[in-house]
């Protein structure tokens, strides 16, 4: 079981202004509590034990809320961005001293409940030699746009600049890769869709479909979808 993540918390989240101005986007209240709390908590119930936030814009409120993640049974390590924001890829090149190998990377405004379990274990026999894996989902457009080709448990494609209407999956928001693969980024800032990418046309990454839909506060419409299907939990 793979048991420590990378979760990606130093966007400017200029989508969902002015809700971003004053609070970062994991910050955000939903349901009554702050995104992040709801995350952390999650991740604890799926096996992870250790956690490297990496904070870009306004990291430092984040930092101050979680603090060493004992509140949530968790180990918390911190790698920020500093002056300059490194992009998604950057980020995490960044953060490479602080993680395991392999790592999952997640992201910062994003709720997934799948099986972690199960997919670290596949990673394990079915990726020997590939560098990573991606979780895609049939999304179909249906709650973003889909940018992914994916046939018999294989990614043939990923492209989130040049839609392309033969792809239904879409970049689910949890991947596993091995440390060497972050040898690949070349420079600051980088985003990890360029790396996902190139991993994929070079054949070493693996694919794993998810069934659960995602929710999302990246857009005004996922937050009110997050803030219902929360609160229902609550209840």
């Amino acid at each position: 079981m793979v048991e420590i993540a990378a979760l990606l918390c130093g966007g400017l989240a200029t989508r969902i202004r002015p809700l971003t101005e004053k609070v970062p986007k994991s910050l955000i209240e939903i349901a009554g509590k702050p995104f992040i709390d709801w995350q952390l908590s999650h991740l604890k119930r799926k096996g992870i034990r250790q956690v490297v936030l990496c904070l870009g814009h306004q990291g430092w409120e984040i930092e101050r809320f979680v603090g060493n993640g004992q509140r949530w049974g968790l180990t918390v390590k911190y790698s920020r961005d500093g002056d300059q924001l490194l992009g998604t890829g950057g980020a995490l090149k960044k953060a490479q001293p602080y993680l395991d190998d392999p790592f999952w990377v997640l992201y910062g405004d994003s709720y997934l409940d799948f099986d972690y379990g199960k997919v670290s274990d596949y990673f394990e026999q079915e990726g020997k030699d590939k560098l990573g894996l991606m979780t895609v989902f049939a999304n179909r457009n249906q709650w973003d746009q889909s940018n992914i080709i994916f046939k018999d448990g294989r990614i043939c494609l990923y492209d989130k600049a040049e839609p392309n209407p033969l792809m239904e999956h879409i970049d689910y928001g949890a991947a596993i890769l091995r440390k060497k693969a972050l040898d690949l980024i070349p420079r600051y800032p980088y985003d990890l869709a360029l790396l996902y990418s190139q991993l994929v046309k070079s054949g070493l990454m693996l694919g794993y479909e998810a069934t659960e839909r995602f929710y999302e506060i990246g857009s005004n419409e996922g937050i009110e979808d997050a803030s219902r299907f929360f609160g229902a939990l609550k209840t």
